[in-house]
């Protein structure tokens, strides 16, 4: 069963907001555990049901006034959470799926990945580097492929070999079965973008199709492959 995440909002509001106004009831820092329950969510509840437990409730009721008081002025430590992973999402990380066998051996279907979206905030892309990027001719869809060559480099492919500056590169992440025998170049890549390719080179659309990527489609670099079964791999 799928949960929105407005049905998510308003369970830890109304959780959050009882936890203000039981704290207050029970003598307790209301602020100091209400905002432990906002930014934890069930794992900040726990503790406080423990003290909960141990703590009489006064003789005197806080009243209807009050009480909603509480439950209101408890509603913005909502938006601590909220905004830290707007943040985070947008400046620092992402977690994002593999969609296609074009990665393979190295990423599977249906992996999920940790993206470092700082990477290339303060630094360029390299050669070897997995990256996220906005396909060009869709730049609303996103690729995964690998890093071939920068601006400035010479890229030649003969027989599926690549050469980057009349260097055979190393291709030894690339299975047999996964070589391609296509003929490409030479070509320049331009100042300002990058070179891409995908791991399973006989199924992959990558620069060999639809040209160089400009370095502001890169968004990030895939830093950790969670596959299935709990494999995990850092890039």
């Amino acid at each position: 069963m799928n949960v929105s995440f407005a049905t998510l909002l308003l369970l830890a509001a109304g959780v959050t907001g009882w936890v203000a106004i039981d704290a207050a009831k029970r003598g307790r820092n209301w602020l100091a555990w209400a905002m432990l329950v906002a930014t934890t969510g069930g794992l900040g509840l726990i503790p406080w049901l423990v003290v909960r437990h141990g703590s009489a409730v006064p003789p005197s009721t806080l009243g209807t006034r009050r009480s909603v008081a509480l439950f209101l002025a408890a509603m913005p430590l909502l938006l601590i959470p909220i905004v830290s992973m707007a943040f985070i999402v947008t400046f620092l990380f992402e977690v994002a799926h593999a969609q296609s066998q074009a990665m393979l051996p190295t990423l599977a279907n249906g992996d999920q990945l940790v993206v470092d979206k700082l990477a290339y905030r303060i630094g360029d892309p390299q050669i070897g580097d997995i990256v996220m990027l906005r396909y060009p001719l869709r730049p609303e869809k996103f690729l995964v492929k690998r890093v071939i060559a920068g601006e400035g480099d010479q890229v030649r492919i003969a027989d599926g070999k690549v050469y980057r500056n009349d260097e055979l590169m190393d291709d030894s992440f690339v299975r047999q079965e996964f070589k391609s025998h296509d003929n490409w170049g030479p070509q320049v890549v331009p100042e300002g973008y990058y070179f891409v390719m995908g791991d399973h080179r006989n199924n992959s659309s990558d620069s060999r199709h639809w040209g160089f990527v400009p370095k502001k489609y890169i968004t990030g670099k895939v830093q950790l492959r969670w596959g299935r079964f709990g494999y995990r791999r850092v890039f």
